[in-house]
């Protein structure tokens, strides 16, 4: 029985691992992105800001030595965009605001009539609601 055993079939072609957390662009730096560097070749300036929302085809993600290491060719500008030192963190009001419109989405719907929530015209195709879902009768029937 010449049979070997083999493993499960392996693609010819190797994949990447895709990783959530986004990379260096730096040639063998595996470190993590936290600034994003695009240049404006029109102004002969560099832009280094912090991390783009998407990665850009013509953008680079730098890690923190990098992009503290950053220099320019001869002749042009480095601009750093000014960093927040993190995350907006939500306001008292912005809290407020949102358990606020909790409250009234979970209310239902005979007591927001009531409390002078008519404003909202009713749809003659709306069976039921349950805070802010509605179940809509059928174009059928």
């Amino acid at each position: 029985m010449g049979e070997s055993r083999r493993g499960p079939l392996k693609s010819a072609v190797p994949s990447n691992v895709v990783s959530l957390v986004r990379r260096c662009s730096r040639t063998a730096c595996g470190r993590p992105a936290v600034a994003t560097l695009t240049y404006v070749y029109a102004d002969s300036t560099a832009v280094l800001g912090p991390l783009a929302t998407y990665a850009e085809p013509h953008c680079y993600d730098l890690c923190a030595e990098h992009s503290e290491r950053l220099t320019a060719p001869r002749g042009w500008e480095v601009v750093r965009l000014a960093d927040s030192a993190g995350p907006a963190r939500p306001s008292g009001d912005d809290l407020e605001a949102l358990a606020n419109a909790v409250r009234e989405a979970a209310r239902p719907q005979q007591r927001t009539a009531e409390a002078g929530g008519g404003a909202r015209t009713a749809d003659p195709r709306e069976v039921a609601r349950r805070g802010h879902l509605r179940v809509l009768r059928s174009p059928d029937s």
